[in-house]
């Protein structure tokens, strides 16, 4: 978890792994996290803290995590600052949470970056554009709406499991309802659709 806004998402995704006990969670918070926490919720470091199996200082720089010899399935920056995003596209390894992402990409493992930033100027969006092309996964926090959310939890939800959609991550149980057509969309008369409309 980096410090941008969003630390409800890191805290979901952790949340819904420990529902399935065949996945082990390495959590790094970083000090922005830490503060970001406070400011946006009411919970605790150790409350978060105690989601994860393993928790690691970000300044250890020689934990498990910081090897390509440790097996990890996947990795998630959930939120995703841009100060992050920026230090994971040029390998400025200075903390933890940097130094397991670029090994996570040096090994062609699944990197997944919930970036949490709007709007996005051109240097942004040329690192997110590096960071792509070296095979991360760039995520907007972008929800959806076809499932017609009504609180703020859902709309986390649906971010939460598409997250973890990317890193191949089969639930027990989704955290929202999928899309499966737009059956009751296409019993809408046209005369309410108003770009039909348009082409009768």
């Amino acid at each position: 978890m980096s410090g941008a806004s969003g630390a409800v998402y890191g805290i979901r995704i952790l949340d819904a792994l420990r529902e399935e006990p065949d996945i082990e969670t390495h959590l790094v918070m970083t000090q922005a996290a830490k503060r970001t926490l406070a400011l946006e919720t009411d919970l605790t470091v150790g409350d978060v803290e105690q989601r994860a199996d393993v928790v690691h200082r970000a300044n250890d720089i020689g934990a498990s995590i910081a090897s390509g010899s440790f097996r990890a399935h996947a990795m998630v920056v959930a939120p995703c600052s841009i100060k992050t995003a920026s230090g994971i596209a040029t390998s400025y390894t200075d903390n933890l949470l940097l130094r397991a992402a670029d090994v996570t990409l040096k090994e062609r493992r699944r990197l997944v970056l919930l970036v949490r930033e709007t709007p996005l100027h051109l240097g942004h969006l040329r690192t997110l554009t590096q960071l792509a092309e070296m095979g991360a996964v760039i995520m907007p926090a972008t929800p959806a709406f076809y499932q017609r959310p009504t609180t703020v939890q859902d709309i986390v939800d649906q971010t939460a499991n598409r997250v973890l959609d990317l890193c191949d991550v089969e639930l027990r149980r989704d955290l929202f309802p999928r899309w499966t057509g737009g059956h009751d969309a296409a019993r809408i008369p046209d005369e309410q659709h108003p770009h039909l409309a348009a082409q009768a």
